[in-house]
């Protein structure tokens, strides 16, 4: 199975792809995408769409999981961010893949066994996961990258319970 997870912004779009491989997860590809402050809404989703598009055509995953939004602070915030994470539900669905929403507390549990665990403490564990993690082609990934892996091996924790009942 091969799972592209998203950690979604229209400012910085974690993407990373992991692939389930003799019981391993491995890191395949991961990027942060981009887009300038300087540019409508609008224009910064058709950026950052068309190279989620063009990602998904280039790896094949199977499926996208992606982390449920929560948001108690900045509602502008929170409306562009809802907004970019329907393009790739949408570019996903459109390319086949099957769709899996995680909640930061799921994440959580996943990543480090408990669903309070800090930003660090996710970040520590994450590289510990995946098995060939230093040798991808970045020596520093930035923190919405390590958010995409974590939502990924999220997936492919549950997929594996879920398999073995």
């Amino acid at each position: 199975m091969k799972v592209i997870g998203v950690d979604p912004g229209y400012d910085k779009f974690g993407v990373a792809i992991l692939e389930k491989r003799g019981g391993f997860d491995e890191l395949i590809f991961s990027d942060c995408l981009r887009s300038s402050a300087k540019l409508p809404l609008s224009e910064r989703m058709f950026i950052i769409g068309s190279e989620f598009d063009r990602i998904i055509k280039k790896y094949k995953p199977d499926t996208l999981a992606i982390e449920k939004l929560f948001f108690t602070t900045n509602q502008k915030t929170a409306m562009g961010v809802s907004e970019i994470k329907g393009v790739a539900t949408y570019i996903a669905k459109n390319n086949g893949l099957n769709t899996h929403e995680y909640t930061p507390l799921q994440v959580k549990m996943a990543i480090v066994g408990y669903g309070k665990a800090d930003k660090n403490q996710v970040s520590k564990m994450v590289p510990l996961l995946i098995k060939n993690f230093s040798k991808g082609e970045k020596k520093k990934m930035e923190d919405d990258e390590f958010d995409a892996c974590a939502v990924a091996i999220t997936c492919l924790a549950i997929e594996r319970q879920t398999v073995g009942k």
